[in-house]
């Protein structure tokens, strides 16, 4: 074996990390930025590991690069190997049966944050003190961004069309109502129909969120119209826009309490159920302290088929 082959060998983990930084950002300069080294340094490791595999592993597009049919696949094989290295110390910790240093990232939205994490963030606090917990408030594309660029561990939240390299793992279900103002005229027609709804003003979440979507494709089945007349983001606002008589809105169930002042009114001949879960990214490997807070949500989750 030549010097040169051997050198290639032993620095084939940098090689891979700044493979996968570079495939997971879709840019040289972002995956430096994030392994704290130069672009040219980055830029030679992944030339270094394409002439050694004898491939290409990235087309330039403008100023992104995507990954080739090749890349994909080393991208496959890689990302568990590096990802566990990364976590090795926590694994050990782990395996020796204590979890006691560490950083979680979970990405969710307003609504998710407010409603179905406080419980498990506090139990898992409790019995993991010395695990720093960090919670992104984002939603949709930028949920997805994160969790496709390996910058969040996982995501909490609900999903309506899940892309090909993203897994989807329902939780908790939860109604999809609609709530009105008090003394509304459809809160005194207990038996409204879903036309009913149309002649007034929806007050909506953001129309990249799947609440938009999932009104969308119901009234759509149905051939019916409907307009919004508010858009606005978070349950909370828009619980207190219904209650001033801005409007009505389709909320989920989550969301709502007995001091809410605004009238609850079952859809479910109409919407179906919604359901909140763990998005991960496919082939994502898991660090032991994930591992352990989807655990809490969940204590049957890793018996299913992942």
């Amino acid at each position: 074996m030549s010097n040169e082959r051997f050198y290639y060998k032993q620095n084939r983990l940098k090689q891979l990390r700044a493979f996968c930084h570079a495939a997971q950002t879709g840019s040289i300069s972002k995956a430096a930025d994030r392994l704290f080294l130069s672009q040219p340094s980055v830029s030679l490791q992944i030339k270094a590991l394409e002439r050694e595999l004898d491939i290409s592993l990235f087309e330039r597009r403008g100023p992104s690069i995507e990954l080739t049919p090749e890349g994909k696949i080393l991208y496959e094989l890689a990302t568990p190997l590096v990802e566990g290295i990364d976590s090795l110390t926590e694994s050990f910790a782990v395996r020796r049966g204590n979890l006691e240093s560490g950083e979680l990232n979970i990405t969710a939205g307003e609504s998710t944050i407010l409603y179905i994490l406080p419980d498990v963030m506090k139990r898992f606090a409790s019995a993991y003190p010395g695990i720093r917990l960090r919670l992104h408030n984002v939603t949709g594309r930028d949920g997805m961004a994160l969790l496709r660029a390996n910058e969040v561990d996982f995501a909490v939240g609900s999903f309506l069309d899940i892309p090909d390299d993203i897994m989807y793992f329902p939780i908790y279900y939860y109604d999809t109502v609609l709530i009105t103002p008090k003394n509304h005229p459809l809160a005194q027609k207990p038996d409204f129909r879903l036309e009913d709804i149309s002649q007034y003003g929806l007050i909506l979440p953001p129309r990249h969120l799947s609440t938009w979507r999932m009104v969308k494709m119901v009234f759509q089945q149905h051939n019916l119209d409907y307009k919004v007349t508010l858009e606005a983001g978070g349950w909370e606002v828009i619980k207190k826009y219904v209650a001033l008589g801005l409007g009505i809105s389709v909320v989920t169930s989550i969301c709502l309490t007995p001091s809410d002042p605004v009238e609850v009114l079952s859809l479910e001949q109409y919407f179906p159920k919604r359901s909140y879960g763990v998005i991960l990214r496919r082939g994502k490997f898991l660090s032991p302290g994930a591992k352990r807070f989807i655990e809490m949500m969940d204590t049957d989750f890793f018996k299913r088929d992942l």
